[in-house]
């Protein structure tokens, strides 16, 4: 289809107009993109390197961390110079491609908390099976389809939003280039569009769903069956952070997208605040502060560089 935008540029409006209040959320979103870019990159590092941790529950983890830090980087960036510099000009191509990639990476991210869930009810319902089940080629191949409709999915929103025409405005009243936000500026129908991007994401988010809720109806099943209170814990333990990052994820998700486009307003910022930088930070949090191997792995890993700091500190002064 032919492209007839007579827009090169957009305008965002980011968070705030009061510049009393940006160097404020400067320092806030500086923080926690800081802490984002630690937990999650330092949660893929400990599981490459420490051995223990080379299991399909890790695996599915480390992938999630990635995903986080990824779409992350899409938006908080340039949400942060909007602030400290003032430059809420983002160009067409620059628009299409942070849309391509949050799109992308936070479906990755859909799927990936529904194949967790798949992987926790062969662990709690099949454990004889679990590693026949879960084996490295199921993982690989689980991971990879989430990567492959993801950003199919990615592509054809793009594609269809940036294939309208753009004549009126180029103001976007985000903090970002986020498809709602951007498809209220076209001089075109969009209708069409609309509908396409209601119906895959809604697809998306109940495929994924579906997949979760069953999943975590056998396993409340099987913990009903078991004898053991230690059973008990030990089977929801390994389910309660996974259950905390789906329903914060989901939440949000819900709360934006399956809403009509005039329905949209300013209040929506907190929502996109909340899982464009919120999530991503707090994801590695959740999955370690109840996790003994994690915790251990860490302790580990602190221990070691210890070790090595004292040994290139006497080998300098020896």
């Amino acid at each position: 289809m032919e492209n007839r935008t007579d827009v090169s540029q957009f305008v965002l409006v980011g968070l705030t107009s009061d510049p009393a209040l940006q160097i404020p959320l400067f320092v806030t979103f500086l923080i926690i993109y800081m802490v984002t870019l630690a937990g999650n990159l330092g949660m893929v590092l400990l599981i490459l390197l420490d051995s223990r941790l080379h299991t399909p529950m890790y695996f599915f983890l480390g992938n999630l961390s990635l995903v986080d830090f990824c779409y992350s980087s899409a938006v908080t960036p340039k949400v942060m110079a909007g602030l400290l510099m003032g430059d809420k000009v983002i160009s067409y191509h620059a628009c299409a491609a942070q849309v391509f990639f949050f799109s992308g990476f936070a479906t990755v991210e859909n799927y990936l908390l529904a194949s967790m869930a798949y992987d926790r009810y062969a662990a709690v319902c099949k454990p004889l099976h679990y590693t026949t089940t879960m084996t490295t080629n199921v993982c690989s191949w689980m991971i990879l389809g989430s990567y492959v409709i993801s950003f199919l999915n990615a592509s054809i929103h793009t594609g269809d939003t940036f294939s309208l025409s753009f004549c009126r405005s180029n103001v976007v009243h985000h903090f970002f280039c986020e498809i709602p936000s951007v498809l209220v500026l076209s001089c075109s129908d969009r209708r069409t569009t609309e509908l396409i991007l209601l119906y895959v994401i809604t697809f998306n988010i109940f495929l994924a769903l579906l997949v979760i809720c069953i999943s975590y109806t056998f396993i409340f099943i099987t913990v009903l069956k078991m004898d053991s209170a230690l059973g008990h814990r030990k089977a929801m333990s390994t389910c309660a952070s996974h259950l905390t990052a789906v329903s914060i994820f989901y939440g949000t998700v819900i709360f934006m997208y399956l809403q009509p486009s005039t329905a949209h307003s300013d209040t929506d910022k907190i929502a996109s605040v909340f899982y464009t930088t919120v999530i991503p930070m707090l994801n590695p949090v959740v999955y370690s502060l109840r996790n003994k191997e994690v915790k251990s792995a860490f302790l580990n890993l602190k221990s070691a560089i210890i070790l090595w700091m004292r040994k290139t500190a006497l080998g300098f002064w020896f």
